[in-house]
C-alpha cells in the first residue's frame, strides 16, 4: 500500500467505517484493535506510518470545519491516550490552540456527534 493509491483509499474508507461504529458504542480502543478491525483486508500495522497517514487523512475526511476530530477514539493501549501526532495534527492543522481544549473533550464531542446521527 502507497499512500493514497486505491488500496489506501480502501483501508481508509474501512476506517473511518470502524471508527464511527465506535464512536456510536461511545467506546475508545487502541491503535492495535484499529489495526485488527481493518484486517485482513488492509494490513495497517498499528505502529506503522501509515497507521499515522491514515489517522490524519480520516480527520481531513470526516472533521472538516469545527467538528471534533474522530481520530480522539484511538489511544495507545498503555496510556490510554492518544499518540502525539494525533496531539500535533490537531493544534498544526485543526487549529485546536484553546487554552482549555483536551482531547476527552474532542473524544466526548464525537461520541456526541455519532450518537445523534
Amino acid at each position: 500500500m502507497k499512500h493514497r493509491d486505491e488500496d489506501y483509499i480502501a483501508a481508509l474508507e474501512a476506517m473511518v467505517g470502524v471508527l464511527r461504529e465506535w464512536a456510536r458504542e461511545g467506546r475508545t480502543d487502541s491503535y492495535k484493535a484499529l489495526s485488527e478491525a481493518v484486517a485482513p483486508e488492509h494490513r495497517v500495522h498499528y505502529h506503522g506510518r501509515m497507521m499515522s497517514l491514515l489517522l490524519a487523512d480520516v480527520c481531513r475526511q470526516d472533521s472538516t470545519g469545527s467538528e471534533p476530530l474522530l481520530s480522539a477514539l484511538v489511544v495507545n493501549g498503555a496510556s490510554q491516550k492518544p499518540s502525539d501526532q494525533f496531539f500535533e495534527l490537531a493544534v498544526t492543522e485543526f487549529q485546536r490552540r484553546d487554552p482549555d481544549w483536551t482531547w476527552e473533550r474532542e473524544r466526548d464531542a464525537v461520541f456526541a456527534r455519532y450518537r445523534a446521527s
